[in-house]
């Protein structure tokens, strides 16, 4: 059994937790919480053996039973999952490495803090066996979910993409635009960049838009092939990769409303949508493809993050982790 920490409670890491603890090969130790708040407790509620990163007093006075601190969670396990607030994590590093643990940060933190990027699909096998590596963002897993399968079987000659990200997280008030689209002043954008964190030889620019919602992120991705195709070869290309699901304005989805809703559907944990969601209605003309997809940035992270701390602690098979965590999380259904 692989023992994995998750430090860091929020968004991210509590899906983590919950999937961890949903592998038969995995047994999830406990999670390190700052703060005894509402998730604290139900955290507890769940059975997880929670560990204070901040004030250990101000726990045990809420009446939540902690386990000991993070240092103690950090030597009890093989692997720690950092989901940290963005920047934290560059400063847990230093008590990683002093523990002597494997561990994995999220998309927030820069591509240095480990040098090795990570996508299930696209470059599993450079993360067998490392000590550290960085899951990336919400909106680089969906650009590398929909784009490594045409870079392989296609060739890709250049990307451009216009993300429209949402505002916040749904329990994130304190954020916006509240009535507003909001420009990101940097052209290109960074989402390319992180992109070739992963696929280095990938030609691709992106710029990105902040919207008033809090659902999901939505691309517009246009990409010239190196072989021309029709729209029913990419589709069946599609077929193939689980954490692709296609969507149709023929069966009325034609919002990401529609599409978190077909999520709840599901009946998963959070009513997550871990798959990107592509639009059957895509435009092919020769060598250039255009689409649209939707990006539940809560939780396309998490098979990722699965399929990470498997790699790096010794399993080899790509296709193996990438299956038995499809199965456990119920994707591709």
């Amino acid at each position: 059994m692989i023992r994995v920490g998750v430090n860091g409670y929020g968004v991210i890491g509590e899906r983590v937790a919950h999937a961890v603890a949903k592998q038969d090969d995995m047994q999830l130790v406990g999670i390190a919480k700052q703060h005894s708040d509402y998730k604290a407790r139900l955290a507890e509620k769940r059975g997880f053996s929670i560990y204070s990163s901040g004030d250990q007093k101000a726990f045990e006075g809420s009446g939540i039973t902690v386990a000991g601190t993070l240092h103690d969670l950090l030597v009890k396990v093989d692997i720690i999952v950092d989901a940290t607030p963005e920047g934290i994590g560059a400063k847990n590093k230093a008590l990683y490495e002093k523990a002597g643990v494997k561990a994995i940060w999220e998309g927030g933190e820069g591509h240095s803090i480990s040098d090795l990027s990570f996508n299930a699909y696209a470059n599993y096998n450079s993360a067998v066996g490392a000590r550290y590596a960085r899951v990336v963002s919400c909106n680089t897993t969906g650009l590398l979910r929909t784009l490594f399968p045409l870079h392989k079987e296609f060739g890709i000659a250049s990307v451009s993409a216009v993300l429209v990200r949402r505002g916040a997280d749904p329990s994130e008030t304190s954020k916006g635009p509240i009535n507003a689209l909001e420009l990101d002043k940097h052209l290109p954008s960074h989402h390319g960049a992180d992109v070739r964190t992963v696929i280095p030889e990938l030609n691709i620019s992106t710029a990105a838009i902040k919207a008033s919602t809090t659902l999901m992120h939505l691309h517009s991705v246009s990409v010239e092939l190196k072989k021309s195709t029709t729209a029913a070869e990419v589709l069946e290309l599609y077929k193939k990769y689980r954490r692709i699901t296609m969507v149709s304005f023929k069966d009325s989805v034609s919002s990401t409303a529609q599409v978190m809703d077909m999520a709840r559907e599901l009946g998963r944990g959070y009513g997550d949508m871990y798959e990107i969601a592509v639009w059957k209605e895509m435009l092919v003309e020769g060598n250039r493809l255009q689409y649209f997809q939707a990006v539940h940035q809560e939780s396309d992270v998490v098979p990722e993050n699965i399929d990470a701390i498997r790699a790096m602690c010794g399993e080899a098979d790509q296709q193996k982790s990438i299956d038995k965590t499809d199965k456990s999380l119920n994707i591709g259904v």
